[in-house]
């Protein structure tokens, strides 16, 4: 590494110009250089693309927030390049909306996915927060969940719902950012990790980083009161270092009307609900659906009681989605 040269995370971008933080703690603009993308360095001997070179190509076209990357300063002192793109250590990925094919890359170097509902205003729908774990799951991250504005409903009722996802391992975090309350637990469970925070629209995402975040004054828009739904606040995804020196960062993203299940075998499914991973080693059949099967450990553990029936119905209703694009 030269003295032009200098490592850093991409916390934000539009317009092809990209926020980079330093290790030294600065923000620059940055530009990904042309050369990047037509880079020869992985070629063998005989001239072919290695395939994890292939891989890296394709993914310098998708240069997300929180890839790590080294810089290199242009011919103005105050001009910076992204030079490099370094290996990708974990990914959360979604496909593309509008019904378009590929995959988004929301961010990388994820450590953390939290998942954030309302207790009340929009409605919470855990077939949707399902989606939401399974992604996270298929993309092999860890998942917590956070109920915001239980001061908008009854506390116990909320608990109760939400109930299931403690017993099956999730972190349940309850809070209402307007009295203040679970903020300091939240802020503990950010510390010294990065952590994409997302969710529907409307659950208060922005209002719950702008209270940990003084100052961070993200938009935050108002609840439509004709159609009880989220507007989109956020343009694009943005990476807030922790405050007061603390090591982590938190990626706010835009809320997802559209989340889809990329590139996830039917078949692999039921390893995304981390409750039917044992249960289906007692099926008969290796390539068990859990759907008619005769003795099949996962109904089993439904009819028992041990998985929970609203979990099985998401299972059957994602399992059908993901067979019907095959």
């Amino acid at each position: 590494m030269t003295d032009a040269t200098v490592r850093g995370v991409v916390v934000g971008g539009t317009g092809g110009v990209w926020q980079v933080r330093t290790e030294g703690g600065q923000t620059v603009d940055a530009a990904l250089r042309g050369r990047l993308k037509k880079s020869n360095s992985g070629k063998r001997a005989d001239g072919s693309l290695r395939r994890d070179t292939i891989t890296a190509a394709a993914e310098t076209l998708k240069l997300a927030v929180g890839d790590d990357v080294q810089l290199e300063r242009g011919e103005r002192d105050d001009a910076w390049a992204i030079a490099e793109i370094l290996p990708r250590r974990s990914r959360l990925a979604r496909r593309a909306p509008g019904g378009g094919q590929g995959e988004r890359v929301v961010a990388a170097n994820v450590d953390q996915v939290v998942v954030m509902f309302a207790a009340a205003k929009p409605e919470p729908h855990p077939r949707m927060l399902d989606r939401f774990l399974v992604i996270a799951e298929g993309n092999r991250l860890a998942a917590r969940i956070v109920i915001n504005k239980v001061d908008l409903a009854s506390e116990q009722e909320t608990r109760d719902r939400f109930h299931v996802y403690e017993t099956i391992g999730y972190p349940v975090h309850f809070t209402a950012v307007k009295a203040g309350l679970g903020l300091d637990g939240m802020r503990a469970a950010l510390g010294g990790r990065r952590s994409v925070l997302t969710g529907p629209s409307g659950v208060g995402k922005s209002s719950l980083l702008n209270a940990i975040f003084p100052g961070a004054k993200l938009r935050v828009g108002a609840i439509s009161e004709s159609v009880n739904k989220g507007r989109h606040t956020t343009v694009g995804a943005v990476m807030l270092p922790l405050p007061d020196g603390e090591d982590g960062y938190v990626i706010d993203t835009p809320g997802l009307r559209e989340v889809g299940l990329w590139a996830l075998p039917a078949g692999e499914l039921d390893r995304c609900f981390p409750e039917m991973r044992t249960p289906r080693e007692q099926c008969r059949f290796g390539d068990c659906r859990h759907v008619s099967e005769p003795d099949c450990g996962v109904r089993d553990a439904v009819s028992s009681g041990a998985i929970a029936a609203e979990r099985y119905d998401s299972y059957l209703r994602l399992l059908e989605e993901l067979e019907s694009e095959r």
